[in-house]
């Protein structure tokens, strides 16, 4: 209750509040002064108007108005049509009054006020600021002997500007000084002393401020010195001094009522001129030579300056000098880095030689020099001023390559598939070989082709330098199990070798002999490949020819017979063949289970081992038997066949011959013509429909589904006919999400439900030969959504044997689950009317009992007297 009463109070106290900054405002005469008003907390319109008002005693006269434009009275219509005061609207609830030229009979008061837009009038709807007109009394100045002044410095100098600021303002104010300077057309900050006492460096200037390059000094009669030190190019410009004066406000914030300016000096800053050249172009060496290079340096630095050199390599020429490599160096006081092969000398002021003795071939690539001025500085520091880096200089080693030759030939030759293949690869003639030279060999196979088409060689082994077998795809895996050897017979001879020739190594072969180089680091390098002539294995062969026929043993049968055929096949041009057989059936395309209409059934292979491939049927797991009647003769059975079973049969054959080691290989493959299972349908026709007294049920109420089986055509006897009865739910309005299982019925009276994560229960029952229920139990939300049935009807033929029928799908139903409302609130409703009693009568009677005995007391009243009131005035 007190809670919302103060609500209600707080609601009832908020109005309009009309808001000007706190005064006095204090401003310098002929400045521009920019007074904001704002309006909160009120109704109406989002867009407020405004009108201002000023007083210099007691009366007021009207300035300016954002809804009236015959608001301004007489007195300042002509400054308000010059635009010396204006209002600037900021946002719908905030206006700002601009004061141009501010004068001192414009000192007083001044009233921000709001017409009203509220349905009742809350708060205040006007409110006052004074504003204070003092004399300008700032002076900033720049040298004495000029205003501006030009000066021309070189790069690494440096140099110092003045700038004298001074104010006489009878408040007590504070100045804000600041260097700027003008690169283009916009002035950027370099370093300011803060009206606070705070240095502040401009954007930029952060870290030479730090270091000390750039400082602002405090001087004798108000001056302030700006120090600038190692002067470089992005110091030349315009410098001005920017002087702001400060005060603070009656809110203690701090208000900037006046800035002045004045340009002190221009800078140029003179770059140092820098020419880095190597004397000599492109250079061509020979291995084992030495290699001198000239850097060439030219400058227009005068005084005092020493120099810097570095001398760089690239393996490319578009490399950065960080990719680069560092050769030597020789630093500002001519300290040479330490090299062994390399060394640096300094000829001449502006001469460096480069040494590098006993070049290899890996010294192949550019090279470049790098050069950088050095100039004091007053603390006996130095700075660079310029770096520049040569062009760079391509430099070719010529390597000393070994004169040899490389010639293949076979040792032994295949005649037949399986035989033996030797290649050895011999080095010839070899000339100009030294110890630093090694040789590896590398073995290539080119397919041959009748056609005139170009085919790549594919690699079969090669060495690295230190001989290691790196093996390709084509060979990896037959050397890794011995079918394929590499080896090195001698110094000069490499040989091949395979243990058992396939046709698929007919073609031709070659080798490629590498001569590695010794390297300096003793890294190897190779410096040349020889390649051989091409060797050709090849021999004549006959193509495989395979013929596979299969026979249907029965002309004729009808379902749940043995169905039984047989394949006979016949080859040439195999030496002693083995076969494996598979059995693969052409179902229709209406057969749901085998969309792709193939299924491999089951297979036997070469060594007569049997295999069930995509026979699923776990019923049948032994219906199908696939057996070697002779060597070229096999048999399959299939025993109690199915309707579902009809469709076209046949044998894949594949003939196997010995391959080398032991293992056989892949021939040839052969294909059957179909046999054909075809069963003339005669039996009844099976339809499926879902029904329910009532689809829309309360929660906790029973929900009967009823799945109803039809029967077209020739009439069964129940003891014949059989179901399995699968109940689905899609728990959607539209029939776009997957199903869900809820419980099942086998055609053996077997149910299996699904796991429920509701407290909701599930029944499953055979009500008649063709009618089956489904009852839900203790409905909930979840249980809503479509609801159907599929059926698979099993028939007894007249040979005794059970056939299944295909799937039917019925109909969905759509069951909706409420909630009764009544039922929902009717016991917490009867509870708390009854406590509610009950605790209303404990009151009264506890209440009763505590003023009949509790709190009674004898009062014994005096008699007082009744006298008549008389009547009294007052001046």
């Amino acid at each position: 209750v007190f809670s919302l009463s103060l609500f209600s109070c707080l609601a009832f106290c908020r109005g309009r509040v009309v808001r000007v900054p706190k005064g006095p405002l204090i401003r310098v005469v002929d400045t521009e002064v920019v007074i904001p008003c704002s309006v909160s907390d009120y109704d109406g319109p989002s867009e407020q108007n405004f009108d201002w008002e000023f007083s210099r005693e007691t009366d007021f006269m009207r300035i300016v108005s954002t809804w009236d434009s015959t608001f301004t009275s007489e007195e300042y219509q002509k400054r308000v049509g010059h635009g010396d005061i204006k209002l600037r609207r900021s946002s719908n609830d905030a206006v700002e009054l601009v004061i141009r030229n501010i004068q001192p009979t414009d000192q007083g008061r001044y009233k921000c006020s709001t017409p009203s837009t509220d349905a009742t009038v809350q708060g205040n709807y006007d409110a006052e600021v004074q504003v204070k007109v003092i004399s300008d009394g700032l002076s900033v100045s720049g040298s004495k002997a000029r205003s501006s002044m030009s000066l021309r410095l070189s790069e690494g100098d440096s140099f110092k500007l003045r700038c004298s600021a001074i104010t006489t303002s009878p408040e007590h104010t504070h100045l804000h000084v600041t260097w700027q300077i003008k690169s283009g057309s916009t002035w950027r900050d370099i370093l300011s002393l803060t009206h606070e006492g705070k240095f502040q460096p401009g954007p930029g200037y952060e870290e030479r401020y730090h270091n000390g390059d750039i400082r602002l000094d405090t001087g004798a009669n108000d001056t302030y010195r700006l120090s600038v030190s190692q002067a470089s190019s992005v110091d030349g410009g315009a410098y001005r001094c920017l002087v702001s004066e400060w005060v603070r406000g009656a809110d203690s914030s701090w208000q900037k009522i006046q800035e002045k300016s004045v340009e002190i000096a221009s800078v140029a800053i003179q770059r140092t001129a820098l020419d880095v050249v190597i004397s000599t172009s492109n250079v061509s060496v020979t291995e084992r030579d030495s290699l001198d290079l000239t850097c060439n340096i030219t400058t227009d630095r005068s005084g005092i300056f020493q120099a810097e050199v570095m001398w760089y390599f690239s393996a490319s020429p578009d490399d950065t000098l960080s990719d680069a490599q560092v050769l030597l160096s020789m630093d500002r006081d001519s300290v040479v880095s330490d090299s062994t092969l390399i060394s640096l000398s300094h000829v001449d002021r502006n001469c460096y030689h480069l040494l590098v003795r006993d070049v290899d071939v890996e010294d192949s690539g550019y090279y470049f020099c790098q050069a950088a001025v050095w100039v004091p500085l007053h603390n006996g520091s130095w700075y660079k001023v310029v770096e520049r880096t040569s062009a760079p200089v391509s430099v070719v080693v010529t390597a000393l390559e070994p004169d040899y030759e490389v010639f293949l030939n076979a040792s032994k030759t295949p005649k037949f598939s399986d035989d033996p293949t030797e290649l050895n690869c011999r080095i010839t003639n070899a000339q100009d070989t030294e110890a630093n030279i090694r040789f590896t060999v590398s073995w290539y196979y080119r397919q041959r082709l009748r056609s005139d088409d170009v085919v790549t060689e594919e690699l079969l082994a090669t060495m690295d330098a230190d001989w290691t077998l790196l093996l390709g795809d084509r060979s990896r895996e037959r050397t890794q199990n011995g079918e394929i050897i590499f080896s090195k017979k001698a110094a000069d001879t490499f040989s091949l070798r395979i243990q058992w020739t396939s046709e698929s190594d007919r073609g031709d072969y070659f080798c490629v002999i590498s001569a590695w180089s010794r390297h300096r680091n003793n890294s190897w390098v190779k410096s040349k490949d020889v390649t051989s002539a091409s060797v050709s294995i090849f021999w004549a062969i006959q193509d495989y020819m395979l013929t596979v026929e299969a026979v249907k043993l029965k002309p004729f049968f009808v379902a749940g017979h043995t169905f039984e055929m047989t394949c006979k096949v016949s080859s040439k041009n195999i030496k002693t063949p083995r076969y494996s057989v598979l059995i693969t059936a052409e179902k229709p395309l209406t057969d749901q289970s085998n969309p792709n209409g193939t299924t491999r059934i089951i297979s036997l292979n070469q060594d007569s081992v049997v295999r069930l491939e995509d026979w699923t049927d776990q019923t049948r797991v032994d219906g199908v038997v696939l057996e070697k009647v002779q060597e070229n003769e096999f048999r399959y059975r299939m025993y109690q066949t199915q309707i579902s079973d009809a469709g076209l049969y046949r044998c894949v054959v594949t003939a196997w011959s010995p391959g080398g080691g032991g293992m056989w290989r892949e021939a040839v493959n052969g294909l059957s013509n179909p046999i054909q299972i075809d069963f003339q349908m005669s039996g009844p026709v099976f339809n499926v429909s879902v029904h329910s007294d009532n689809p829309t049920i309360y929660q906790g109420e029973l929900a009967d589904l009823l799945c109803i089986v039809t029967m077209e055509g020739m009439a069964l006897e129940p003891d014949d006919m059989s179901f399995d009865v699968s109940w689905f739910a899609v728990r959607s309005f539209a029939l776009d999400r997957e199903p869900v299982l809820l419980a099942s019925l086998d055609r053996r009276g077997i149910v299996m439900q699904s796991r429920r994560n509701g407290s909701s229960d599930l029944s499953l029952e055979r009500i008649s030969p063709l009618e089956f229920r489904l009852r839900v139990h203790g409905c909930e939300d979840h249980d809503f959504g479509n609801h159907y049935c599929v059926v698979t009807p099993w028939v007894r033929s007249a040979t005794g044997v059970w056939q299944r029928e295909p799937d039917i799908k019925a109909k969905p139903i759509f069951l909706s689950v409420k909630m009764d409302v009544l039922n929902a609130f009717k016991y917490p409703l009867l509870i708390g009317i009854g406590l509610a009693t009950v605790i209303g009568l404990l009151s009264c009677l506890i209440g009763y009992c505590s003023s009949r005995w509790c709190c009674k007391k004898e009062v014994q009243e005096t008699r007082r007297e009744r006298r008549r009131l008389m009547s009294m005035e007052m001046d």
